[in-house]
């Protein structure tokens, strides 16, 4: 049944036709009444499916998209086609009479998918697809076949009153889109509002910068250069000179004493009951120290083997290091130089010099109190002699002898016995006029006395049984008393179960006043940590005496050294101190066992702090003290003192100095 006998069948919903180009009119409503199918052309089709069920009916006389009835001219201000009916018209090619006739001006004249203008140019030949509106798309594939119709029926569009479906709609934009070239002339350049103001403000910004940062900035750097005043200290010429103009440098210390050191370490009382002042300190608080020549203002390490006592580690800057609050002097089994372990020794030579005093250091040993074998040290030697230099030491060390000229200044001491196989003092205090001495009229040279050198000893009952740590504290001198024996009666030890006089007492090299104490094992390999050193009164009248802990352990008088046979007063050093700090191995000081210390490397010699006290009243903390000058002579005398290698004073210089012995003069006098 049609739709004109069933009042509740659905409505037919409307048709779109595309203009074919041959004038007639794009929109088409339902078919006339009688009309054939075959009438419609078989390009029409429908926007809208059948509706879907469950719908339900429309009551009659109710449209689906407004009245049936509506003309072509009122479904173009509906923006929605005129209906018709379902029976499709035949194409046609060419214009009907009727269709000629109409007047295309009922549907807007823009509501085809093409101008009228297009349709009269192209004639009947003329494909409905074509675009001239868009010339760069015409021809295109994606642009064949594309209209109203075809994109409705496409995207499955539904019409309504805000969808707009005809290319001939206009929008508010569409003027961006389709550029006139005759729009142009309308358009004028107007710079004189907020948006051509900021921009002609931000680029004039952009040109200034890159001006002032070309040209102005190099022209302003020359000018303050040119008219700058020159720096006109005494810094100026010299770039290792710190000026006061300079800020201090951060990391660099500015005192003798360490910041870190306690207030309740800045005074100590001696053996003698004085009150000592604290006039220098390391804590070696900081982690990463370097000793290398020039890294420390106190100290250094060196960089040789140790040939005087037949070493058999090379002394090695690397091996020296600070961490977790201590210096450590590293023995290891490390290949090098040719020997094949490798340690460090740390000295204050020729920059921290001392006359006077106690020095103390907190050391915990290396290796274990039970086994034999290393060699750690802590002592001090006059700033004339560089400890590992042989050339500086030769006939300095270990003389410690009065202002006077007699046969303990000769050679071998005048003793054919080999007594004494010393070259003879090089710098006595009677000189020829012409020499080269440091203060002459005074005896210079480079004695020695040692804080600590520490070894083993057997408390039996066999004769390596009951194995225990010692410590040896001594005064080196020469020239030598008969047999090396000094006056006892003048030495004190305070706690004989402790503590004993060594039974070495020198040999041809050196005359060695000593005594042993025996040690707690327990004070070894950082486990603890336990004070050594030695407070003296320098001068003929001197004494010395040294300490473990907060003991005295024996105590020497001046009286000890008096003069003896041939030779005279041997006095307590009066000489600028340096310290020195090492860690060897020698078969010339204590047996080796190195199948044991070989289960003991690598070993670690660790000083908790070094300090230097002394009386407030005679201060001396420097290497040039009043008439012992050193700094000088040893810059006249560089290879002695920089060339390890060099063995003998000859080496460096033509003769020793030339003596007159008191015997010479007199003889003359007689």
């Amino acid at each position: 049944m049609s739709s004109d006998h069933n009042p509740f069948a659905p409505e037919r919903p409307p048709h779109i036709t595309v203009d074919s180009g041959s004038g007639q009119e794009s929109v088409a409503g339902p078919f006339p009444e009688g009309s054939s199918p075959s009438d419609t052309p078989p390009s029409t089709r429908q926007l809208l499916g059948p509706q879907a069920s469950g719908q339900g009916h429309r009551p009659p006389g109710s449209p689906l998209y407004g009245s049936l009835g509506v003309t072509a001219a009122e479904s173009a201000e509906m923006l929605l086609p005129p209906s018709r009916s379902k029976v499709p018209r035949p194409y046609r090619d060419f214009p009907s009479a009727e269709y000629s006739s109409r007047s295309v001006s009922g549907v807007s004249s823009r509501r085809s998918s093409f101008s009228s203008e297009q349709s009269s140019r192209g004639g009947p030949f003329t494909s409905p697809f074509d675009d001239s509106r868009a010339p760069s798309r015409a021809g295109s594939s994606d642009d064949e076949g594309v209209n109203t119709q075809t994109v409705s029926e496409k995207y499955n569009i539904t019409p309504s009153a805000g969808l707009l479906l005809f290319p001939e709609d206009v929008e508010k934009d569409d003027y961006l889109h389709n550029p006139d070239p005759n729009d142009k002339d309308n358009l004028k350049c107007d710079i004189w509002n907020r948006r051509g103001m900021m921009n002609m403000g931000g680029l004039a910004f952009i040109v200034i910068g890159v001006l002032v940062l070309f040209i102005g900035y190099p022209i302003l750097t020359f000018v303050r250069q040119a008219v700058s005043k020159p720096m006109t200290s005494t810094c100026a010429a010299d770039p290792t000179c710190l000026s006061s103009h300079f800020p201090l440098l951060q990391n660099q210390r500015t005192g003798l004493i360490d910041p870190d050191t306690p207030d309740s370490a800045k005074t100590k009382t001696s053996f003698d009951g004085t009150t000592l002042q604290l006039v220098f300190s390391d804590e070696f608080s900081q982690a990463g120290r370097s000793f290398y020549p020039g890294d420390d203002p106190y100290f250094e390490a060196v960089d040789i083997w140790y040939g005087v006592t037949q070493d058999l580690e090379w002394y090695d800057p690397d091996a020296v290091s600070t961490a977790n609050g201590t210096l450590n002097l590293r023995f290891d089994a490390f290949q090098n130089h040719n020997l094949n372990y490798r340690s460090g020794m740390v000295q204050s030579w020729n920059k921290l010099c001392f006359q006077g005093g106690r020095m103390e250091a907190s050391i915990s040993l290396p290796g274990q109190g039970d086994i034999e074998g290393f060699w750690p040290g802590w002592w001090a030697m006059g700033n004339l002699g560089r400890p590992g230099y042989p050339a500086s030491t030769d006939g300095l060390w270990p003389y410690s002898y009065w202002d006077k000229c007699d046969v303990g200044i000769t050679k071998n001491q005048s003793d054919t016995t080999g007594l004494s196989l010393l070259p003879g003092m090089r710098l006595p205090a009677c000189t020829c006029a012409d020499q080269d001495h440091p203060s002459p009229g005074k005896s210079r040279s480079a004695p020695e006395i040692d804080g600590l050198e520490a070894s083993v000893g057997f408390m039996g009952p066999a004769k390596y049984g009951g194995a225990t740590g010692t410590a040896s504290q001594s005064f080196q001198i020469a020239p030598f008393d008969i047999w090396y024996q000094p006056d006892a009666n003048y030495y004190e030890l305070y706690d004989r179960s402790i503590t004993g006089m060594n039974a070495y007492r020198g040999g041809p090299y050196q005359q060695a006043i000593s005594a042993v104490t025996w040690l707690n094992n327990d004070w070894y390999d950082g486990k603890a940590y336990q004070t050594f050193g030695f407070e003296y009164n320098p001068g003929d009248t001197g004494d010395v005496t040294w300490f473990v802990g907060d003991d005295y352990t024996w105590h020497i008088d001046h009286r000890a050294v008096r003069p003896n046979g041939n030779i005279g007063q041997r006095v307590i050093p009066q000489e600028p101190m340096a310290l020195v700090m090492n860690f060897g191995m020698s078969n010339s000081f204590a047996q080796v066992f190195l199948p044991n210390l070989a289960t003991l490397m690598p070993a670690t010699m660790r000083f908790d702090y070094v300090r230097i006290y002394q009386d407030p009243n005679a201060i001396s903390l420097t290497c040039d003290p009043p008439g012992y000058p050193t700094t000088d002579y040893i810059a006249n005398h560089p290879e002695a003192y920089q060339n390890p290698n060099k063995t003998l004073w000859l080496q460096v210089a033509d003769e020793y100095l030339c003596r007159r012995l008191r015997s010479m003069k007199a003889r003359k006098e007689s």
